[in-house]
Parts: structure tokens; sequence; C-alpha cells
């Protein structure tokens, strides 16, 4: 039969047209699950970002503020302006990073143009609400409550599940309110355990503190899916780490100046901390592990969706106490980072939680092709 008489018969006009649609299918699979691949990563080097700076900030003139020589820090300069001066000088660490890789690449010029788009200042609104808001009270509530408030943050994206319903109308389904039931009672496990009998008196305000922080990003997460869509990743990710790096040096540090007492102490507890080798050099690695983190979230979310980004980036929640009893407990040999075996289980029943809030969790598992070939016929 001749290439015309093929085109003529219907039946192989059919069976051409199935087999295009079922390719197409295949191929939208492999990117989405590539997406989801790269989501997860985004958790697991959050993670290793995590245990990083917290690293960099028990060493050098970090180890004398939060030791006994920190007798000249008042409490709250010691846990608030700290704690931003920390997120501060990671993100300026992770936007260098970023902005060498822009510069590597000839994305500079674009970098530029995005500022003065739409979506480049949708992901700065974003940046303002993740960098100086959710980062900081980040670190704040690691500072004061250990990695048992990684899991409380890592519920971000029930939250964003919750506003992207109030806020934009959408879709809240059964199986979501199931997710966020399951990251909820994953969280009241581990507040209940936190906040005990044998804990430290700052635990308490540190699950309250990682809750600003899960808030924070879940706006973070529903603005930013909108600018992200429109955006390069790396693109996005650079407008969002220079954001929040000048923002927490120039804006909120002076704030916290303010409020204790004398706009110029963050500033020069800045002088000290950028000068102090060996913290530094921890916070180099750190900014490295934030700069890939977020532009694989960015990243992810462009490719399955800003639900589903969210969710696999929010297995930080495993990650993050798994990244810092290895480093910090296990190679570090520092005290107070290991994990009761029900906190391990709640960790692992968050992470869950959240993957069930963006998709049926077997569709990872089979994707029948017949069902394909039903769909197209």
């Amino acid at each position: 039969m001749s290439q015309a008489e093929n085109v003529a018969n219907p039946s192989y006009v059919k069976n051409s047209n199935v087999s295009a649609r079922i390719a197409k299918k295949e191929l939208s699979a492999k990117f989405f699950k590539k997406g989801i691949t790269i989501g997860l990563l985004s958790g697991l080097t959050y993670g290793m970002f995590a245990a990083f700076i917290t690293l960099g900030m028990s060493r050098g003139v970090w180890a004398d503020w939060y030791g006994a020589n920190s007798t000249g820090l008042s409490a709250f300069t010691v846990v608030f302006i700290l704690g931003a001066l920390g997120t501060a000088v990671n993100d300026i660490c992770s936007a260098i990073w970023a902005l060498l890789n822009n510069g590597i690449k000839g994305k500079l010029g674009d970098f530029f143009r995005t500022i003065n788009t739409k979506p480049g200042r949708m992901i700065m609104v974003a940046a303002l609400l993740g960098g100086p808001i959710a980062n900081v009270a980040y670190i704040v509530a690691i500072q004061l409550a250990g990695s048992i408030a990684i899991p409380i943050t890592a519920l971000c994206p029930a939250i964003g599940a919750i506003l992207g319903r109030v806020l934009y109308k959408q879709e809240l389904n059964k199986r979501m309110s199931v997710g966020v039931l399951i990251c909820v009672t994953a969280s009241i496990i581990i507040g209940s355990i936190g906040i005990g009998g044998d804990a430290a008196d700052s635990v308490g305000l540190g699950l309250i503190v990682a809750l600003v922080a899960a808030l924070g990003w879940g706006f973070e997460g529903v603005l930013a899916g909108y600018g992200s869509a429109m955006v390069d990743s790396e693109i996005s990710i650079t407008v969002r780490q220079v954001t929040s790096g000048l923002a927490n040096i120039f804006i909120l540090l002076p704030i916290l100046g303010f409020i204790a007492g004398g706009i110029s102490i963050p500033f020069e507890l800045a002088g000290q901390a950028f000068t102090s080798g060996s913290a530094m050099i921890w916070f180099a690695v750190s900014g490295f592990f934030a700069f890939i983190s977020f532009m694989w979230w960015y990243k992810g979310n462009s490719m399955t969706g800003a639900a589903l980004g969210m969710a696999t980036n929010g297995t930080y929640s495993f990650f993050g106490p798994l990244c810092c009893w290895i480093l910090l407990g296990v190679i570090i040999g520092e005290p107070g980072w290991s994990l009761t075996a029900l906190e391990w289980f709640a960790a692992i029943m968050m992470a869950f939680g959240i993957l069930v809030i963006a998709m049926n969790p077997m569709d990872l598992f089979h994707k029948d092709k017949e069902e394909i070939i039903d769909e197209t016929a």
C-alpha cells in the first residue's frame, strides 16, 4: 500500500493518532516524573542546607555569641538578631552562587530584565515572605527547639493548599483534606513530644516560631507558583535570593536593631560575622545548598505544578532531621541531635501527608498504557 493510500485509510489515520497520543502522554509522564525527582532532590538539599547553616552558626564568632562569652548580648539579640543575621549571611552567599551561575551561563542580562516584569515582581514579593520572614523564623526555630522544629515548618504545603483554596478558589478535595489532616496530626505528635516535661524551656516558643515559617513559605509557594511558571528557574532563584539577602541586611536587621535599642547593633555583628573565616566556610556551603534547593524547588514547581512542587520539597521534614543527625550528631559528634523513633515516625508521616495533598500516591507506581489507548479512542 502506497503512502497516499495509507493516508487515505481511516484505520491507518486512527492508529497513527493513537500512537502519537500515546507517545505524547508517555513523554509528559516522563517529564512529570522528572519534575517529581527534582522536587525530592530539593527537599534533600534543603536538609543539607539546614545542617550546614546550623554548623556555621556554631563556629567562629558565633560560638562566642551563643556560648559563655555572650554576656554582652541581650536575650532578644541572641535569639532574633543572630537568627536573622545567620539567614542574611546564608542568603547573601546563596545569591552570590546564583549570580555566578547566571554569569557563567550568560543569563545576567535576563536577570536584570526579569526584575522589571510582573512575574519578576511577584517572585520578589514571594522572596520577602519566604526570606526575611520564613527563613529567619526557620533558623530561630532550629536554634530554640533543635531539629524537632523542622517537620513543623514542613506544614507549608498544607497551608499552601488551604491558602490556594481561600485566595484563588483552587481545588481542595477530599484527598487533599486527608493530606492536610495527616500533616496536622504529625505536627501534633511532634509538638506533644517537644513540649514534654524533659524538653528545654525554649522548645515551645521554637515550635510556635516554626509555624510562622510554615505560614511564610505557604504564602511564598502560592505567589511564586504564578511567577516561576513564566521565568527560567535559574533566573527566578537569583531574583529570590538577591531580594531575600538584601532585604535581610537592609530592612529586617535595622528593624530588629531598633527594637533592641540600637540600629548599629546588627551591623556591628554583621561585620564580625562576615569576617569570621571558620564560620564563613560553612556558610558558603550552606548558601550553595540553599541556592540548589530553591532552584530545584522552583524548577519542580514549573514541571509538576506549585502544589506538587511544594509537596515534594516538603520532604525536608524527613531529610532535615536526617541530615542534621548525620552531620552534627554522627560526624561532628555534637549532643542533642538524635531523634526518638516516634519523632522519626511523625516526620515520615508528615512527608506522606504532604504527598497525599498533591496527588494520589498510587499514581507514582503505575501508568496503564491501555487506559491511554481508551482515552484516545
